[in-house]
C-alpha cells in the first residue's frame, strides 16, 4: 500500500491551495484525490468566462445535487451545481471574488474558541493569496497566486445602474473588498487575460512538476480508513478498481455536501442516524451535517429599450465569432458578465449589509435560458445573513448514493421579512430616473407581483440557490461543533481534518470562494506547524462609526 504524509480528499478550491502549500516542503509527500476529471486546457466550457452557464447541469462537469422537497417553497427540489472537475466549483462558478464584510469575521470570533478567526487574523491570509491588479494597500495584496481583475463595468447599462443606486440613496465605494464593503462598485473577479483562473489553475497546475506531489483524477473516495479514532488512510475507486492508500493525515476538502457525507460514511456523525442507515458508528459527533447555510437569490429582470445589452451575442450563429475573439483574449467571451454590484442594509436593525446585488447587462439564468424579446438587464439579489438552517444526512451506506439535503429556505420570520425587503429595494433602485432611458418594463417577477404575500410566493416558486453551501462541519468548541478552530482537527479524532466551506460557523456576506481560499491558506500554516501570520489591525467601515 502506498503511503503519503498528507492525503487531500478533493481537488477543488481548498484542496488545490492546500496541495500547493503542503508540497512546498519537498520532504512532505502529498496526494490529491479528485473524483472529477482533469480541467484540460482545451476545454472551452471551463476556461471561457462567458461560457459559465454550459457546465452547470452537465453530467460531465456537475455533480448535479438536488435538495429534498423544500417545505416552504411549495415542495420544490432546489437544484444545486457542484464542480465535477479538478478545481471543483472554482472551475464552473461565476468567478466573483468577494471576501464578505469584516463584521462576518467578528461574528465568527464571538463564538467560544473562535477568537483567532476575527477579521484582523483573517486579513493577512486574504492579502497573502491575492494579486489585486487594481493595486495593493492595507487591505489588498499584490504578490499572491490569485490574480484578480476588476470590472471593467463599461457597458452603458452598468453606468446607468451606478447612477441609479445613488439616486436611490446609496453610495458608491472604491472596493467592496477594501475599507468599505457597503455600497456599489465594479467587482473583482477570478479572470485573467480573458481566461477563468480557477483554484487549480492558480495553485495546482504551476506545481504539478513537484516530485512529492501526486494528483489523481476520477478517484472517488468511498471511506476514511480508521484505526480506533485515528485516520490512517482512505479507500477509493479509480478506473473501476478498488484502491487504498495510507496517510499520516487525511484532510477532507470536499465541500459542504461531500465532507460531512464522507465523515458519516466512515462512522463519524450522529450515532442513531448512522445506525438507522446501516453504518456502524465509531464516533458520535452530532454536529456533522448540521447547520447547513446557503444564499438563495432571485433575478429581477427588465426588458431593455435600447440595443446595448449583450443579448445578441447569445445567438448560435455568433458563437464561432465569440470563440475566435476569445482566442485573442477579448470580446464577449472574455468576461463573466458579473462585473459590478453592491451591498446594502435593507433595514435599520442590521449592523452591516444584509443584501447583495449583482448587476448584469443581460437577462439570463444560470442555466443559460433567457426571456423572449431580446435585449434586457437584471439584478441578482437576496439576503446574505439568513437565519434559516438545514442539514446534510447520509441516506445509505453505499457511497454512490447522494446524501439527503434540506436547506429550509424561507423557514424563518427574519428570512421572509428580508426577502420582501430585498425585492422592494431592488425595484426601488431599478425604478430610478437613470434607468428610464433603457427600461422597457419588468419581465420578472412582473407587475402582477406586488404585495408581500405575492413576493414571497414568487420567491418560493422562482428562487434559486446562489451556490454557496457552507457550515456543515463548523469550527467551534460547543457540542454541535465538528472541528477544532485552532487545528481544524475533527473533534475526538487524530490525523483527520476538514478544510473547506463546511468549517465556517456562519456563511459570509458575499460569495464564498474568497473565504474558502483564506481558510485554506491559514489551515496550511496550522497543519505545517508554522506560526500563523500576525493579525493586521486596520480601521474598516462600520455604519455606527462612520
Amino acid at each position: 500500500m502506498e503511503t503519503f504524509d498528507y492525503v487531500i480528499v478533493g481537488g477543488g478550491s481548498a484542496g488545490s491551495a492546500l496541495a500547493n502549500r503542503l508540497s512546498a516542503d519537498p520532504s512532505n509527500r502529498v496526494l490529491v484525490l479528485e473524483a472529477g476529471r482533469m480541467d484540460w486546457r482545451w476545454d472551452v466550457f471551463i476556461h471561457m468566462p462567458a461560457a459559465l452557464s454550459f457546465p452547470i447541469g452537465s453530467r460531465f462537469y456537475d455533480w448535479r445535487y438536488e435538495s429534498d422537497p423544500e417545505p416552504h417553497m411549495h415542495g420544490r427540489r432546489i437544484y444545486h451545481a457542484r464542480g465535477k472537475v479538478l478545481g471543483g466549483s472554482s472551475s464552473i462558478n461565476g468567478m466573483i471574488f468577494q471576501r464578505g464584510n469584516p463584521m462576518d469575521y467578528e461574528k465568527w470570533a464571538a463564538e467560544p474558541g473562535m477568537e483567532t478567526w476575527d477579521y484582523a487574523h483573517c486579513l493577512p491570509y486574504f492579502k497573502k493569496m491575492e494579486k489585486c491588479l487594481a493595486g495593493g494597500d492595507d487591505f489588498r495584496g499584490t504578490e499572491g497566486p490569485l490574480v484578480l481583475e476588476r470590472g471593467p463595468a463599461a457597458n452603458p447599462l452598468f453606468q446607468a445602474f451606478f447612477e441609479a443606486v445613488q439616486q436611490a440613496g446609496y453610495r458608491l465605494t472604491d472596493d467592496v473588498n477594501g475599507y468599505r464593503q457597503e455600497g456599489f462598485a465594479p467587482f473583482d473577479r477570478n479572470v485573467h487575460r480573458g481566461r477563468r483562473l480557477s483554484a487549480a489553475r492558480a495553485y495546482l497546475h504551476p506545481v504539478l512538476h513537484r516530485p512529492n506531489l501526486t494528483v489523481r483524477t476520477r478517484a472517488f473516495v468511498t471511506r476514511i480508513r480508521m484505526q480506533g479514532l485515528r485516520a490512517v488512510g482512505v479507500d477509493y475507486t479509480i478506473g473501476g478498481r478498488a484502491e487504498s492508500v495510507a496517510a499520516g493525515e487525511v484532510i477532507l476538502c470536499g465541500g459542504a455536501f461531500n465532507s460531512p457525507h464522507l465523515l458519516q460514511l466512515s462512522g463519524i456523525g450522529d450515532a442513531d442516524h448512522l445506525k438507522a442507515v446501516g453504518v456502524e458508528p465509531i464516533h458520535h459527533l452530532p454536529g456533522v451535517g448540521q447547520n447547513l447555510q446557503d444564499h438563495l437569490e432571485v433575478y429581477i429582470q427588465h426588458a431593455c429599450s435600447q440595443p446595448v445589452s449583450v443579448a445578441p451575442w447569445l445567438a448560435w450563429w455568433r458563437r464561432p465569432i465569440v470563440g475566435l475573439m476569445w482566442l485573442f483574449r477579448r470580446g464577449p467571451g472574455a468576461t463573466n458578465h458579473f462585473e459590478g454590484g453592491g451591498f446594502v442594509r435593507s433595514n435599520d436593525d442590521v449592523a452591516y449589509p444584509n443584501l447583495m446585488f449583482h448587476f448584469l447587462p443581460i437577462a439570463i439564468r444560470y442555466d443559460g435560458t433567457a426571456p423572449a424579446g431580446g435585449h434586457g438587464y437584471q439584478v441578482h439579489v437576496g439576503p446574505m445573513n439568513s437565519d434559516a438552517r438545514g442539514w446534510v444526512k447520509i441516506r445509505s451506506a453505499d457511497p454512490r448514493v447522494k446524501p439527503a439535503i434540506q436547506f429550509n429556505y424561507l423557514s424563518t420570520e427574519q428570512d421572509r421579512r428580508e426577502w420582501v425587503e430585498a425585492v422592494q429595494v431592488a425595484r426601488h433602485i431599478l425604478g430610478q430616473p437613470a434607468m428610464r432611458p433603457f427600461d422597457a418594463g419588468e419581465i420578472s417577477p412582473g407587475p402582477a407581483v406586488s404585495t408581500p404575500e405575492e413576493i414571497l410566493d414568487w420567491v418560493a416558486r422562482d428562487g434559486e440557490t446562489a451556490l454557496h453551501p457552507s457550515c456543515t462541519c463548523k469550527m467551534g468548541i460547543d457540542e454541535m461543533s465538528v472541528v477544532d478552530p485552532l487545528t481544524l482537527q475533527v473533534h475526538g479524532t487524530e490525523g483527520l481534518r476538514v478544510v473547506d466551506a463546511s468549517v465556517m460557523p456562519y456563511v459570509t456576506n458575499a460569495n464564498i470562494y474568497a473565504p474558502v481560499m483564506m481558510i485554506a491558506e491559514k489551515a496550511a500554516d496550522l497543519i505545517l506547524g508554522i506560526d500563523p501570520l500576525p493579525p493586521l489591525e486596520v480601521e474598516w467601515y462600520r455604519a455606527d462609526r462612520s
